[in-house]
């Protein structure tokens, strides 16, 4: 059985791409190459060189990293994906093939990555507050 769903997936990963090749085949490719160079050449020191510098700049008191790691990646990974509807560079062509407005992406993104970060501060709080000694004295 599991052989049959991955055959199937196969299948369907390959009718995928040929759909997706069979209109502009030079400029997908040229994407996706240039998506890699991108983000190998760029992105990644970037996101590196930042990673560096937070846990640096928490010294000894590393606990709280992950708690800017994981917001910020996701965060991070929603910018990138919804990128042109955010920066409102597709916002009629969006408009004219789904039919809905791409008013307010921007906003929605910021708001869920306010609530990554809240939510990433109150998991802290309360693991702080847990692991809390006893005063002396």
């Amino acid at each position: 059985m599991k052989l049959f769903v991955l055959l199937c997936s196969f299948v369907l990963c390959a009718y995928a791409g040929v759909r997706l090749l069979d209109g502009d085949w030079l400029m997908v490719a040229l994407w996706f190459v240039g998506a890699a160079v991108i983000h190998d050449l760029v992105l990644l020191p970037l996101y590196a060189a930042a990673d560096r510098a937070l846990v640096k700049g928490a010294g000894r008191r590393r606990r709280w990293v992950n708690h800017v790691r994981v917001p910020a990646a996701l965060s991070g990974l929603l910018l990138l994906v919804w990128f042109p509807l955010i920066t409102g560079r597709v916002s009629e062509r969006y408009a004219g093939v789904a039919g809905l407005s791409a008013d307010g992406y921007a906003v929605r993104w910021l708001i869920v990555t306010a609530v990554l970060f809240g939510g990433s501060a109150v998991v802290f709080a309360v693991r702080g507050g847990r692991k809390r000694p006893a005063a002396d004295g």
